[in-house]
């Protein structure tokens, strides 16, 4: 009888080693990720975890020392330059390689591979394909390894993180390789050039052509100018009005058709980009030089504006060899420092929101793709046949075409507004072949203007403010990239693709691109806004930002003495010059009288706001629901005839718009039979916004934190959020210097006085840690809530004893 309880315990083991070892569903498999030895225990972290280490690896030429110091920032001394991205390699891999990789996962279209069948996430994936990211990748990392210097660097980056990658075992793997039941791939080169492909997408600025092709079938083309204006009344541009400016080096053509076929031609496309580039991308960089600081040295600010996620973007690091000693903020996945500051100088960087994506609309033969219409003649494309593979399910079969524009987009497969032979083709700079990567290994090396000057050549896409001071007391800002030399209007709509008198007709040459150096005034800004005035000889159409830059103005031009303090102040500020301007103008034509006594409340402390967006501020949050109201109340009606996807006027706008006319147009509803009139449409968004205001109340105290609830998501999402924080108490928006709304923000202030010895500061919400079990996670962010900076140490070697240095470890060479 002692036999069938045997059988049965045997029979219960068996299924449950089974069970616990099959992943099911969105369920790792629950043996090894609950296993003591293998599973997400051994991802806990000792408070007092050892960082010390002693490893030894034949690709090194010599011996590289890293001190690890008290906030977990290493701090690389190599003795020759190929090692030091060797061990930067395995740095990035060793705290933050599911980060990595999983971004390379998102350029390259592979998400579903590694997450499942998500009809979202498989449309996703095949529009990264479509855009032709992998495509760009190619060609970039061909360039890459043109320059034996470049290639030699990037070789021994990729070999870090590989060399990271085969020191793991099933039990220190990263815990989201547990929670998602997959191991990391060995890493490439191509994977770092996916890795700024995808920044470069991020960054490429938010063109809105299928959105404004939309708008421009109910809207003609001089309201569109009005609705979308290149140039707003309140621009203080990044080059000083009145800069003279030269003869345009390419005088590009307007085709002869365009007034028909372009302009006039009312055409309307349902493809909407899932994956596109946040609006806020952006950020502040500004330089004072000597004449405005109190030291006499120049101090160069910076805080790029960014996604907020854990594990952050950032990766904080100083590399140190005979030629360079640089410190900054580092992306783990790509070599060199990316913001940061040398013995020398520093430097920074800001969206420049240019466009450099177009879009063609093409004619194929037939369904099989093989031939287009252009210039006269069937022509032949690229077939490229994408491999989708989808966990879980059949792996996707997409046949994506390659034209003389780049690769079609949206097609009969892709869309279902594209039957029979239409199709889109996607035109954009970084398909181009380049080397962006070139540009930081100079940078980084740089000792004076003329090495950031040849350094920013080799930057191509996307258009970046680059900012630079030095020690010499200059300063300077390019705008760079390889800019398409545009006729006037070029660029805003989907163009005619059947011939290539749409196509761009050259670049805009290098010494032409807006640029300013050691300024009559002292300072530099640029927050996003466009960077000329009228009088620049080129159509350079964005979407640009401009109430940052209008408060940088108009700060950096009434201080002096200035200190790094002064800066930490400027850049945590949260005054709205926006909402300086809409309040008044909507109290104007607000009949307070009636209102019931919770209304006036709202009311009173709108009159007695000082337009701070503090975290604390009810005003702020009055205010945003109002403004919100009364833009649907103006837009609704008017683009409820728009064909989606389409995009409305953007708040500064709208605001000129009402400060210009206050009979404005589209106040009235045309919905209705009567006229209403600006004073109806303010008074009408008031009474919806109180109603949402007196629900939110009751829940909130209408504190503005707690309204936008600042979040900083894992990379991941909503799918794990106990790895993020929820509901910080930050103030601002993205009008306001300190631009965190709810989650997007400043991903790195950075402030850097250029004195002997340098002075430097700053933070960045996050940690050096990209694991959740480590105290180094997020131990950044209440730092960064609180408006608070970390002292930059740019440590010499000679140094290994301060008390800063809390671990070593010592890579050899075999």
């Amino acid at each position: 009888m002692r036999i069938l309880p045997f059988i049965i315990s045997t029979v219960i083991t068996i299924v449950l080693v089974i069970a616990l070892n099959t992943k099911w569903g969105a369920i790792p498999p629950l043996g090894k990720f609950l296993s003591p030895q293998q599973g997400f225990w051994q991802n806990a972290e000792a408070t007092n975890y050892d960082f010390n280490q002693n490893l030894t690896f034949k690709n090194l030429k010599g011996k590289v020392n890293v001190y690890l110091d008290e906030r977990l920032v290493p701090h690389v001394f190599a003795q020759n330059e190929e090692d030091v991205y060797f061990v930067q390699g395995f740095l990035h891999a060793k705290f933050r390689l599911w980060q990595m990789e999983f971004q390379t996962f998102y350029a390259a279209g592979r998400l579903s591979e590694h997450l499942g069948n998500n009809p979202q996430l498989v449309r996703v994936d095949r529009e990264q394909r479509r855009m032709g990211m992998v495509w760009a990748a190619e060609n970039a990392v061909k360039e890459m390894e043109k320059d034996p210097t470049s290639k030699a660097y990037f070789d021994n980056y990729t070999a870090g993180v590989n060399a990271y990658i085969n020191s793991l075992t099933e039990s220190t793997l990263p815990i989201e390789y547990k929670l998602l039941d997959y191991k990391p791939e060995a890493w490439s080169n191509l994977k770092v050039a996916l890795f700024l492909k995808l920044m470069s997408k991020d960054l490429a600025g938010y063109e809105r052509d299928l959105e404004f092709t939309n708008a421009k079938a109910t809207f003609d083309v001089n309201e569109m100018s009005k609705l979308f204006p290149q140039i707003a009344d309140s621009l203080i541009p990044i080059v000083p009005k009145g800069t003279a400016f030269s003869a345009p080096g390419v005088v590009p053509v307007k085709p002869t058709t365009a007034d028909s076929l372009y302009f006039g031609k009312n055409t309307t496309i349902k493809a909407k980009e899932l994956s596109k580039s946040d609006p806020n991308n952006g950020s502040n960089n500004w330089a004072v030089n000597g004449t405005k600081t109190k030291s006499g040295a120049p101090i160069l600010c910076n805080d790029p504006h960014l996604g907020l996620t854990l594990p952050s973007i950032w990766y904080e690091m100083q590399l140190s060899t005979p030629t360079m000693n640089v410190y900054g903020a580092t992306f783990p996945g790509s070599p060199n420092v990316i913001i940061g500051f040398n013995d020398s100088c520093a430097f920074g960087f800001t969206n420049a929101q240019r466009d450099v994506k177009d879009y063609f609309a093409i004619r194929f033969k037939d369904d099989s793709k093989k031939e287009y219409w252009f210039n006269g003649a069937w022509q032949p494309t690229t077939i490229k046949i994408e491999e989708v593979k989808i966990r879980g399910a059949a792996t996707l079969y997409d046949t994506v075409a390659y034209t003389h524009f780049g690769p079609v987009m949206y097609d009969n497969s892709f869309t279902n507004d594209y039957t029979g032979n239409k199709a889109i083709a996607v035109k954009w700079s970084a398909h181009e072949p380049s080397n962006e990567g070139a540009m930081w290994f100079k940078l980084d090396r740089a000792k004076n203007y003329g090495d950031y000057e040849a350094a920013i050549k080799d930057y191509k896409c996307p258009g970046q403010n680059i900012i630079f001071a030095s020690k010499n007391g200059d300063i300077a800002l390019w705008q760079q990239a390889k800019f398409p030399a545009r006729w006037q209007g070029q660029g805003l709509y989907v163009m005619p693709g059947e011939d290539s008198s749409y196509d761009w007709q050259g670049y805009i040459p290098q010494q032409e691109n807006p640029h300013v150096i050691n300024p009559a005034s002292g300072f530099i800004e640029s927050a996003n806004q466009r960077p000329v005035d009228s009088t620049y000889p080129y159509f350079i159409p964005g979407n640009y930002i401009l109430n940052r830059g209008r408060i940088l103005a108009k700060s950096l031009d009434t201080m002096h003495n200035i200190t790094p303090q002064d800066m930490m102040q400027l850049q945590n500020s949260v005054y709205s010059i926006f909402a300086s301007e809409a309040v008044p103008f909507l109290l104007k034509h607000l009949n307070a009288s009636n209102f019931d006594e919770k209304s006036k409340s709202y009311i009173t402390e709108l009159r007695n706001w000082n337009f701070t967006e503090s975290a604390d501020s009810k005003a702020a949050t009055i205010f945003h629901t109002w403004w919100s109201q009364l833009q649907s109340t103006i837009w609704d009606d008017e683009f409820a005839r728009v064909q989606q996807p389409n995009v409305r006027p953007d708040a500064q706008t709208l605001l000129e718009m009402l400060l210009r006319d206050s009979s404005l147009k589209y106040a009235d509803n045309i919905n209705t039979p009567q006229v209403e009139t600006v004073t109806d449409a303010v008074n009408q968004s008031f009474k919806l916004a109180t109603e949402v205001l007196q629900k939110e109340e009751l829940k909130d105290d209408l504190l503005w934190w707690k309204h936008k609830n600042p979040t900083i998501f894992h990379l991941l999402r909503e799918s794990l959020t106990p790895f993020a924080r929820v509901g910080l108490p930050v103030g601002g928006w993205n009008n306001t210097i300190n631009a965190t709304t709810e989650y997007h923000g400043p991903s790195w202030r950075m402030i850097v006085q250029l004195s002997t010895p340098t002075e430097s500061y700053g933070v960045y919400p996050g940690g050096e840690s990209g694991n959740p079990g480590s105290k180094y996670y997020d131990n950044f962010v209440d730092t960064w809530v609180a408006g608070k900076y970390y002292t930059l140490w740019l440590m010499k070697e000679n140094e290994s004893s301060d008390k800063r240095v809390k671990w070593k470890m010592t890579f050899n060479n075999a």
